[in-house]
Parts: C-alpha cells; structure tokens; sequence
C-alpha cells in the first residue's frame, strides 16, 4: 500500500503521479476517508477522556446521568469510527502503487516503449507450424486430451518435450543459485493475507481460484509464498539485498481472457514457472531492477531466443508495481513478439501490506522488493516455433542438453499405439 502518512504531507505530489495511472478520483476519495476518520478518532478520544474525568468520585444523580449520555455518545462515535476505518482501509487496498518517473506513460499494451531488441529472427522456406501443431499424430503438446481431463486451457506436455521443459526449469534454476540466489519450494495455497499483502487482492480477484471449504487460494506465482517468507519480520541492513528463486505450479483463472490464445498453450489456466524475488534497501531497488532484468536477457540469449525489451505503461502495471519490463520473444507462426519474462519493481507497497522492515541505525523502515520471471514453458514454446525444420523436428540449444533436454524434439509414438 502506499504511504497514507506521506501522501497526507503532500498530497499533490502523489495525486499527480497517480493521475498517471488512472487513479487521481480514488486518491481524493481516499483523502476525504482518511478525514473523516482523524475526525471521527478525534471525537471518540475526546469522549474518552470526558468519560474519565466524570468518573473520579462518588456521582450525584446528575453526574450519573451525564455519565450515561456519555457512554451513548461514545458507543455512537467507536460505531462512526470503526465505520470511517473501515471505508479508510477498503479504499486504501485499491490504491496502486505509485509509479516510477521513467515508467513509460500510457494506459494500454499498446503504450509500451521498446528498450532493445536482441537476435535474428529465423527466416523459413517453409509454413512453420505452433508448438501445438507438431508431432504426430496428435503431438507433443496434447491440448485435446487436456481438455477431455480437466477443460479447456488445460495441457498435456509428452516425451520429448516434457524432457525439455524439465531441463529449462533446471537450467535456469542452476544459474540463479549460482548467482547468490536461495532454492525455495514453497506452499501453493495460501491464506487471504498473503493475496492481499502482495497485491492480488482486491484487485485481481476474478483470476484467482478459491478454495472455499478450506479458504485458501491457489497462487499464480510463487511472488507471493516469496513475498510471504518475511511476513511480519524484521530484517538486519547487512542481511539485504536476500535474494530467493523458487519453483512452484501456478493457477490462474484468465479472467477476461475469452477468445484470446485459445489455440494452444500459451494462456492456460496452469502452468509451470522459475521465479526470481529480491528484499532490498530502499536506494537498492532501481539498481536490482536492472540486474533482474539482465538475468532474465541471459536466459532468452543462452537459449538463442530473438526478443525485444519492452518498458511497460503505467496503465498496464499491475497494482503493485511501480515499473515493469517484459521480454517479448519472436513467436515465428504468429509473426510478433509475446511476451515470455517479466519484472517488477515494488517499492515498498508490498512490504507495507506484509509489515516486512529493516534496522537500520537504531530505526525500522520498510524494505523495497523486486519480482522477476526466470521461465515458463512460454520459452520452450518460442523455441518450438523458432527452432523447427520442415520435417516437423526442433533442435534443443544446447545449454539444455546437460540437463536432461534431448538434442531434438521427438514423437512420443509410444502413447499412440
């Protein structure tokens, strides 16, 4: 959340940069809660003491009976109060973060600034076919039986490419811990809080799966057990930055997502990820920012991936994030860019939610945190299209193959006999 103290010392400064992102109306909806609860805090002290001053002694029956006025007064301000805090908080929730000046502007996708651009783009004498499309006689991506299991946008992966799917997770998990990253394999259900402090509640509730006899959700990402691993703790300066990557299944329900990628398995509603998560000093954060990003470009070169770096608009930033790049590889077939990483700047929004501070000199202040995408099998669908032959066969890069990928992609003929 962003700082309610701050914004009250210079409320221009955060209406301007919320205006930014669409939120200005929110921001004085906001302010004039967030007055109406000093008022009403006011009132009830004030009733308080009042209450305490008349109780010293033994009453008259006239002080008796301003004592009972003043209990109903007081009962009917705490009920104001509590109903002015409560109206505070849900607005407060909504607020996104404040976004960062070099994010790019604009309130669409389409707004994005290209950064760079990086690697040819494979040119074929032939109709290059989807990921989903290749090997016979039904494929190694196998959206139909997924379907017949579980419903649309539900896969199966098979042979050759399970393998190398697997080996992409390892590889990038490999050079992540070897670039001072700690292995984690967190829970995938988690509490309400969690959602809310890292910013997926309110707001994108539509796309998270509950579980309502147990009320647990199902995350979309492992940010949010990363994010949690700290929840309520104080850190030391020398222990930052604190840099996690962890592996985990995720969930998401695509809300909004009817008739897009509904061919193959590039939206589906559950996917395996590599993720990359940062604790840091507030100055730090631009700086590890970069560095995220300079990760996930090794990743996209090593695999001989062409892409591009985009700065995402600050209208396409989810609520916590107070800048965002993607790197869009080149998916031959649908001849553009999609996007395969990501990775956020969160300031302090989701520390202050989680109540995750640092000592520093004796004082406590919230540490900034960064998320960042290490893999999907987005990648390994980019490489599927980029990589194939007319015959229908993908050569693997070879940094995958020490990890268990096979040199080329073959048919899974065993599961079709």
């Amino acid at each position: 959340m962003i700082d309610l103290k701050a914004a009250r010392q210079d409320p221009g400064t955060f209406r301007a940069a919320l205006a930014r992102r669409g939120a200005a109306d929110d921001f004085d909806a906001l302010l004039a809660a967030d007055a109406s609860w000093r008022s009403a805090t006011e009132r009830a002290e004030a009733l308080r003491a009042a209450q305490r001053s008349s109780s010293k002694g033994r009453p008259t029956p006239e002080e008796l009976e301003q004592l009972r006025q003043l209990r109903e007064e007081l009962d009917q301000a705490q009920g104001e109060l509590a109903a002015a805090a409560l109206q505070r908080d849900e607005l407060l929730a909504k607020i996104p973060n404040l976004p960062d000046p070099t994010a790019a502007d604009g309130m669409d996708e389409e707004d994005a600034e290209l950064v760079r651009t990086w690697g040819e783009r494979p040119k074929f004498d032939f109709e290059p076919r989807d990921a989903a499309e290749l090997g016979s006689p039904r494929g190694w991506i196998d959206m139909a039986r997924g379907a017949r299991l579980s419903g649309s946008r539900f896969a199966y992966r098979i042979g050759d490419v399970a393998l190398a799917e697997m080996a992409l997770y390892r590889f990038v998990i490999d050079k992540l811990t070897r670039r001072g990253f700690l292995l984690v394999l967190p829970p995938i259900m988690v509490g309400e809080r969690a959602m809310y402090g890292t910013g997926f509640l309110p707001t994108e509730e539509s796309n998270l799966y509950h579980l309502e006899r147990d009320d647990l959700y199902l995350t979309g990402t492992s940010e949010v057990a990363l994010a949690g691993i700290h929840a309520d703790e104080r850190l030391e300066e020398d222990e930052l930055p604190a840099r996690y990557t962890a592996f985990t299944t995720n969930f998401r329900r695509e809300a909004g997502a009817a008739g897009k990628d509904t061919k193959g398995m590039f939206r589906v509603h559950q996917f395996d990820k590599v993720e990359m998560y940062v604790y840091c000093l507030p100055e730090k954060s631009r700086e590890l920012h970069d560095e995220l990003l300079s990760y996930e470009e090794e990743i996209a070169q090593e695999l001989g991936l062409p892409y591009r770096v985009m700065n995402i608009s600050v209208g396409d930033l989810g609520a916590p994030a107070a800048k965002k790049y993607d790197i869009e590889a080149w998916f031959p077939v649908q001849q553009r860019y999609r996007e395969i990483t990501s990775c956020s700047n969160t300031t302090d929004y989701q520390a202050r939610r989680l109540n995750i501070r640092f000592r520093r000199e004796g004082k406590l202040e919230h540490v900034h945190t960064l998320n960042g995408t290490g893999a999907t099998a987005r990648a390994l669908l980019s490489i599927m299209e980029n990589f194939q032959d007319e015959a229908g066969t993908v050569a693997v890069p070879q940094v995958l193959h020490s990890f268990g990928a096979p040199a080329t992609i073959g048919t899974p003929e065993a599961l079709h006999r």
